[in-house]
């Protein structure tokens, strides 16, 4: 599924919540998950609403008074040792790292003891890992986002008047493009910030695309020149399509070779979409391996750093590239072995092929105890002949 943010007012975290919940994502199944955190002390309440006469989702979190907040290497230990898919949390975890590193520069403090109410508060928790547990339920492959309208004014928070945008908001949208709304409300805030530079992978135009379904999700104010929501627009895309994608890559001489199949599982769980290792010749003609990644955008710094941590390399490039992909859905086929996951890979004529998904065929063939390739050579057989 690809998805755009409509930022026509702004986001937080609720309005983000808000829009996912109207898209479809169940809110006992999110509460549920938000339960493996494991987090307490507070309830997840949905109504629907009309702003100009637009039905939309309505989020508020309510905190037990007793509820203490938390630091930065709090969250990261409560995220990293809960139930959560690897994705989920790697998502939370940069979320959270995005906002906490925006805070820590504006307050003159480490990474790691930024505390305050913004980020440490369960709302924020519940707005972050809820917005990352949404993208899975969805199984969104891609989001792009409109540019950001930012408001004017000042704002109350803990630290006293600060101007509008907070200064959290503006570290957070550096390199993305804004606009001023001359809104006198926060029409950003710095958790919402966070959420759409870290999901979105370009911002701009509605891109090409099959619309399916449209979420609204509700701000907690009236806004007299326009209606105060975030619009997510679901849909697929209309044949092939560029994107831009990321390449990291580094070179290496030094390394154990048992240490690349673990490497290479550990990129994909960050996020990679393609990992290759190259032969290649170094200084001095020592025989090495390079390192070259492909990943979305936002995924580079979490690839980056896990091949700075788990290789010996000490330094990597980076640059980005265009891609042109083909339209592609996950489907469940049935077929002599059972329901089977595969992709439907549609073709720029028209036409589509339906590949079965690796890990599948391989519990197949396991299980039956046969080859591998007799399992894709059956399933394909019988995919062609229910094909028109």
């Amino acid at each position: 599924m690809l998805v755009y943010f409509d930022c026509f007012s702004g986001i937080s975290g609720d309005m983000t919540l808000g829009a996912f919940i109207d898209l479809g994502v169940p809110v006992k199944w999110l509460k549920d998950a938000l339960c493996k955190i494991p987090l307490t002390g507070f309830d997840l309440s949905v109504v629907s609403i009309f702003r100009n006469g637009i039905k939309a989702k309505s989020v508020r979190v309510d905190v037990e008074n007793n509820v203490k907040s938390m630091n930065y290497a709090e969250i990261v230990t409560l995220i990293t040792g809960s139930s959560l898919s690897q994705n989920t949390k790697v998502t939370s975890l940069e979320i959270f790292k995005k906002l906490a590193n925006a805070e820590a520069g504006i307050h003159g403090c480490s990474l790691e003891k930024v505390h305050f109410h913004e980020v440490g508060g369960i709302d924020a928790i519940v707005d972050i890992t809820g917005a990352a547990l949404c993208v899975e339920y969805l199984d969104i492959k891609k989001i792009t986002a409109s540019r950001i309208p930012l408001g004017a004014g000042f704002v109350s928070c803990r630290h006293g008047t600060l101007p509008v945008p907070a200064p959290a908001t503006l570290a957070i949208l550096k390199n993305i493009p804004v606009y001023g709304a001359g809104i006198p409300h926060e029409l950003v805030t710095p958790t919402g910030a966070a959420i759409v530079a870290v999901l979105a992978e370009s911002f701009g135009e509605i891109p090409d695309m099959i619309i399916q379904k449209t979420g609204y999700g509700a701000g907690k104010h009236e806004i007299e020149s326009r209606p105060n929501l975030l619009r997510i627009i679901a849909g697929t895309l209309s044949g092939n399509e560029d994107e831009r994608v990321a390449v990291v890559e580094t070179c290496i001489d030094d390394m154990n070779p048992e240490i690349f199949g673990f490497m290479m599982d550990r990129l994909f769980e960050d996020g990679a979409l393609d990992v290759c290792w190259i032969p290649v010749f170094m200084k001095k003609n020592r025989p090495g391996t390079m390192i070259q990644v492909l990943c979305k955008e936002n995924r580079k710094t979490a690839v980056i750093e896990r091949i700075l941590s788990e290789s010996t390399s000490t330094g990597v490039r980076y640059y980005n590239v265009q891609r042109a992909v083909l339209a592609r859905k996950k489907i469940n086929v049935k077929t002599t072995c059972g329901m089977i996951e595969a992709k439907k890979i549609q073709h720029p004529d028209g036409s589509f092929r339906i590949v079965p998904e690796y890990e599948v065929c391989k519990k197949i063939a396991l299980k039956k105890n046969i080859p591998i390739r007799i399992v894709y050579d059956t399933i394909a057989k019988e995919v062609a002949a229910t094909m028109p």
